[in-house]
């Protein structure tokens, strides 16, 4: 029978194996440099060991501003990308061709889309889930499959509008829309392929801040300011065919529902837990009033000066173009930025989260901090809405200024399918327990449906008699 090796030898043995082992680790790291670890990698390492949620868990249970700051971006970025170039169009036309008075629809849409935007928020925060991924699990995959055509075909039309926004903007400078489209278009698909994540959210914010230039146009402008603050509260409304349309465009142009389906997908990446709902829904709210406040300073912009001096204009880089004579140079300068720089932060987000929505809603791999190779389906789709607008807007003779108003529509036709669903939704009290809707919200909210349900109609009922030859102004 062999002899069996001591405790003691075999801890000794053991020792010298250990020595042995960290001394070739040693003489490896001083052979073989450290291996190259990108931003992207470093990202999805914390994403994956969840050390960016840890950081936003030491200001839970905080009060006041820090605790707001915590759960901040989803509605206020919402909000932001809300006022892109159709918009823009919208309430430029708006304010030269009604003065101010109109002013007073703004409160109304603040109401009607903090509405919305509080129940997306709400429906995030108490299930974890996105709007598309709800609507899969609650009504089927066919809805499902329904409201992302519905979707996709909106945001392309929308992405198109974008970057027929941002070169009518660079136009006024003498850029050809040939030169702008693919410059912008591959700088965007480069920055979110190949860009950290940190990098794409400060460039983000970076152009966000464009917004501001309207802000100064309205006080260049030097409107009377107690005639703006009067007409916000003043109802005046003109029956003119010409005028119910302008209105259904201003209504459809604010509330739109890639807004709804990136705020609650936000949300629920985030993970904003149901004791910091209250936050998220300031957040929210504090987005509908962001959204709705560029949009006065526009009109008061362009009341004070074209609608003033009689000018006629048909999109908003005429409204850019018109300023100059009647407010100076640099309004004119700083309204055409305002224009390139929200078209270019919305031809960004609206591909970015169209890939989010569908991938969400068939459980496909999604993220702009992933390879290409993880998640194929989330950059192609990315990619297909993006290069789609940018070729669709390089066609020879194409009306830019249809092809903005007709993406209106399409947003506007879309809206009451995706408020219905969230409707739907928000009212399942096994979904939503103790936070679903109660009476008066149910009420607001119908009378929301309803108003937008109401605006769809004369839209499709103008499109029906200009398809007879009859024209309504």
């Amino acid at each position: 029978m062999p002899e069996l090796p001591s405790v003691r030898g075999i801890a000794r043995q053991a020792e010298v194996g250990a020595r042995d082992a960290v001394g070739r680790m040693r003489r490896r790291r001083r052979v073989s440099p450290p291996p190259d670890v990108g931003p992207l990698a470093r990202l999805r390492d914390r994403l994956e060991q969840g050390e960016i949620l840890r950081l936003r868990e030491r200001f839970r249970g905080r009060r006041g501003l820090i605790a707001f700051l915590a759960v901040m971006g989803p509605g206020l970025i919402a909000g932001i990308a809300g006022n892109d170039a159709g918009g823009i169009t919208t309430y430029a036309l708006m304010g030269a061709r009604t003065g101010l008075s109109l002013l007073w629809l703004f409160p109304l849409t603040i109401v009607i889309l903090a509405i919305v935007q509080e129940m997306a928020a709400r429906l995030g925060v108490v299930t974890g889930q996105g709007l598309s991924d709800l609507i899969r699990d609650r009504f089927g995959v066919r809805w499902t499959v329904f409201a992302m055509a519905l979707l996709l075909d909106a945001n392309i039309a929308n992405t198109v509008a974008e970057f027929a926004g941002a070169s009518a903007a660079l136009e006024i400078f003498g850029v050809p829309r040939f030169v702008v489209v693919p410059v912008v278009a591959v700088a965007i698909w480069a920055l979110v392929l190949f860009a950290s994540y940190r990098t794409v959210e400060r460039v983000f914010l970076s152009i966000s801040l464009v917004f501001v230039a309207y802000v100064a146009s309205a006080v260049l402008a030097h409107p009377d300011w107690g005639v703006v603050g009067r007409s916000l509260i003043t109802p005046s409304l003109d029956l003119q065919p010409s005028i119910l349309l302008l209105i259904v465009a201003v209504v459809g142009t604010t509330i739109t529902p890639y807004m709804q389906f990136y705020l609650q997908s936000a949300v629920a990446e985030k993970a904003i837990g149901e004791e910091e709902l209250r936050l998220e829904q300031a957040d929210a709210v504090g987005g509908a009033i962001w959204t709705n406040v560029i949009a006065i300073f526009i009109v008061v912009a362009t009341a004070s000066t074209l609608f003033v001096m009689g000018l006629t204009i048909g999109s908003a880089a005429d409204a850019a173009r018109a300023l100059e004579p009647v407010a100076g140079t640099f309004a004119e300068v700083l309204f055409a930025v305002g224009l390139f720089g929200a078209s270019v932060l919305a031809a960004t987000i609206m591909p970015i989260s169209t890939a989010f929505v569908i991938c969400e809603a068939f459980g496909w791999e999604s993220g702009v901090g992933k390879r290409f190779s993880d998640a194929p389906t989330f950059f192609g789709i990315y990619t297909f809405v993006l290069a789609l607008g940018a070729v669709i807007v390089l066609i020879p003779g194409l009306d830019l200024i249809g092809i903005i108003a007709s993406s209106q529509t399409l947003q506007g036709l879309l809206l009451p399918v995706v408020l219905v669903f969230m409707l739907l939704l928000v009212n399942d009290g096994r979904l939503m327990g103790r936070h679903a809707n109660g009476p008066i919200l149910n009420l607001l909210t119908l009378l929301a449906v309803g108003l937008v349900i109401v605006l769809d109609l004369v839209v499709l009922l103008v499109a029906l008699l200009g398809a007879l030859g009859i024209s309504l102004g």
